[in-house]
């Protein structure tokens, strides 16, 4: 019979590599929640037309990339792939939005149908926050500052934010018009993707990265120069508190992102050691998208980063030793041993709630029992026998530091692990 195997693009996560994403989940996370943002858990399937409203019908996402199947009673469902549409959903239909501003953050799986690459699978992992409710621009700031709180605590530095405005919805369907006009001066020297894209998405031209495109793409009319008065001055103070606090950035009139919910700030973090891959976090402002999934019209922004990319640019040097690792390993063998063990290593973990202590199971001599404590990683052997079960003593043999082993009586065993550890 076939072994059978993980669907193409869907990775599994094995115990080696958990201690890193642990790590990376509970700092994004922590900074999260020391700016007050909620946590917020909605489904991964939704109904199909959520994302064809919000994200766009004549995006790649939704055309090309989306898991949509048909269930039971006839219903079209897809497997999200994005955050913002189902939060937005979620916060809608409990109604939470017109309770006032709610900052929230969310973390998953999310699921595109791409052709897999490094750094780009079909079941991938997203960290997200959204601020619904505020309109100002001390919000996108804010957002921004958040990204930038977390670069900082994960130690990442070689990262660039890109920045820019799409103006207001209407400025950006005159520059779409203007656009498709310049474009189609010069159709011949469209590629394959773009000329599909000219009347359904052409905003995404912009983004080519096929170098043939680029004279072109540089001779297009400027984004910023379409952009509604309003706009212009919401992004303009939003620069000022970036500069006020230290956030260089680079504006990048190109920068239009692929969901059709975005209007006014776009942004991007992005590095260059990840080759093509190097967006590891987006998001921007999207003041029309409860009104396309059935509320009245409140604004937002949000972001979402992607957690692989990230790790891949997590520095060596700070993989520590493995969470999971145990500190203690007890070992047990003679008569009454397993049964005192046992009861012995519940009594430590009542008393001591942190204590990483792994007890052997699958019996043993007590020189294979130590072969394998040594190899868990354990700095200490907590020895129990006949001997030690008939005297209630506990004998203690350090793995690591070569130092002799030595007995203590079993009712001081919780104040010698509290001094070693």
């Amino acid at each position: 019979m076939e072994r059978l195997q993980a669907v193409r693009g869907m990775h599994d996560t094995l115990p080696g590599d958990t201690t890193r994403w642990r790590r990376l989940e509970q700092t994004v996370q922590s900074v999260l929640h020391s700016y007050c943002y909620r946590e917020i858990r909605f489904p991964i399937i939704e109904k199909t037309e959520l994302f064809s409203r919000s994200i766009g019908a004549g995006t790649d996402i939704v055309n090309k990339e989306m898991y949509t199947f048909q269930d039971r009673n006839g219903e079209f469902l897809t497997l999200r792939p994005e955050g913002t549409a189902g939060c937005v959903r979620a916060l809608l239909q409990h109604g939470l939005i017109y309770s006032g501003p709610q900052r929230v953050w969310y973390q998953g799986p999310m699921f595109r149908h791409e052709r897999p690459q490094k750094g780009r699978q079909r079941q991938f992992y997203q960290a997200g926050a959204e601020a619904i409710g505020i309109e100002s621009p001390d919000i996108d700031a804010e957002i921004i500052l958040v990204c930038a709180r977390i670069w900082n605590a994960l130690g990442i530095n070689d990262v660039c934010l890109e920045l820019n405005s799409l103006g207001s919805y209407n400025a950006r369907q005159g520059y779409r018009n203007l656009l498709i006009e310049y474009l189609s001066d010069h159709r011949d020297q469209l590629d394959d993707d773009s000329t599909r894209r000219l009347q359904t998405n052409p905003l995404r031209i912009l983004d080519s990265k096929n170098p043939d495109m680029q004279t072109l793409l540089r001779g297009a009319p400027s984004l910023l120069d379409s952009i509604d008065n309003e706009s212009a001055e919401h992004f303009s103070v939003l620069r000022g508190l970036l500069d006020a606090n230290g956030v260089d950035y680079e504006i990048n009139p190109r920068l239009v992102r692929g969901l059709d919910y975005y209007n006014r700030t776009v942004f991007e973090w992005t590095t260059d050691r990840l080759g093509a891959q190097g967006t590891i976090c987006a998001g921007g402002r999207y003041d029309d998208l409860v009104a396309q999934v059935g509320g009245k019209p409140a604004p937002g922004i949000g972001f979402a980063m992607g957690l692989e990319r990230i790790l891949e640019l997590m520095e060596a040097g700070q993989e520590e030793q493995d969470a999971d690792t145990p500190r203690f390993y007890q070992v047990m063998a003679g008569e009454g041993a397993v049964k005192t063990g046992f009861m012995l290593a519940e009594r430590l973990r009542s008393e001591m709630p942190a204590l990483k202590l792994l007890l052997h199971c699958g019996g043993g001599s007590f020189k294979s029992q130590l072969r394998k404590a040594d190899k868990s990683g354990a700095d200490y052997a907590l020895i129990l026998g006949a001997d030690e079960v008939a005297q209630n003593t506990v004998l203690i043999k350090p793995l690591r530091s070569g130092e002799d082993q030595y007995e203590i009586p079993r009712d001081k065993l919780a104040d010698e692990i509290a001094r070693l550890d």
